[in-house]
């Protein structure tokens, strides 16, 4: 298990489109992953999980994934969440 704290760079925060990316992302991966924001747990695979969890602009989340590619999950989710979405 592997686990990073990240900051939401993106100035709408995590509302549909960014949490869509995020899950699709979340999706390509064997593992699992969460994103947990105060007491509030997501699967990071859900949209719904992720849009529940009301994560904001300047929210710092904890990432958190188990299982054969975790390294590479964190990796890849903590590279989509720092870059504010401005990916093409």
């Amino acid at each position: 298990m592997v686990r990073k704290k990240i900051t939401i760079n993106n100035p709408t925060g995590l509302h549909l489109r960014p949490a869509g990316e995020l899950s699709n992302l979340a999706t390509s991966f064997e593992s699992s992953i969460q994103i947990r924001k105060d007491n509030k747990t997501a699967d990071a695979k859900s949209l719904l999980a992720i849009l529940g969890a009301c994560i904001k602009a300047g929210d710092e989340v904890e990432c958190i994934c188990d299982g054969a590619d975790e390294e590479e999950a964190l990796r890849a989710v903590d590279a989509l969440l720092d870059s504010g979405w401005e990916r093409k």
